[in-house]
């Protein structure tokens, strides 16, 4: 099974032949810059399509903090998205509150753990909306 950087490079090298389809799901690869390194950092990631834009979850398996990457896009939210071979340029937000039931009862339709994920941390699970930005 594909994980972590072995995912990103064979998704990159197949267009997302490999390691778009994943566990019953779908990923895309989401590449923030490094708020402290300023290098960019990608990661395969967990998404659905709504509308227009691209939902993606901040879980970290339910860990008491959010990931590295969701820390790297609230500092600056210019991102690089893949999803297979369309790679653009977005810009990532945070779920309004008003948005949130909607987008996170799509997500737990396509990756079911994020509910139990949210029952493990006291802190509230962030999910993420990724626009696309014309280039």
């Amino acid at each position: 099974m594909l994980y972590g950087k072995e995912h990103v490079d064979r998704y990159r090298a197949t267009d997302g032949k490999e390691g778009h389809d994943w566990n019953g799901t779908t990923v895309l690869l989401l590449t923030t810059t490094g708020r402290s390194s300023g290098q960019p950092r990608t990661n395969p990631l967990i998404y659905q399509k709504h509308g227009d834009d691209y939902v993606i979850v901040a879980s970290k398996g339910g860990d008491p903090k959010s990931p590295d990457w969701y820390h790297n896009l609230v500092a600056n939210p210019d991102v690089e998205v893949q999803v297979e071979g369309d790679k653009f340029r977005a810009r990532a937000r945070t779920a309004t509150p008003e948005e949130k039931p909607e987008v996170w009862r799509l997500m737990t339709a396509t990756w079911p753990q994020y509910d139990e994920y949210q029952t493990k941390t006291d802190r509230e699970i962030p999910v993420v909306i990724l626009e696309r930005v014309e280039s």
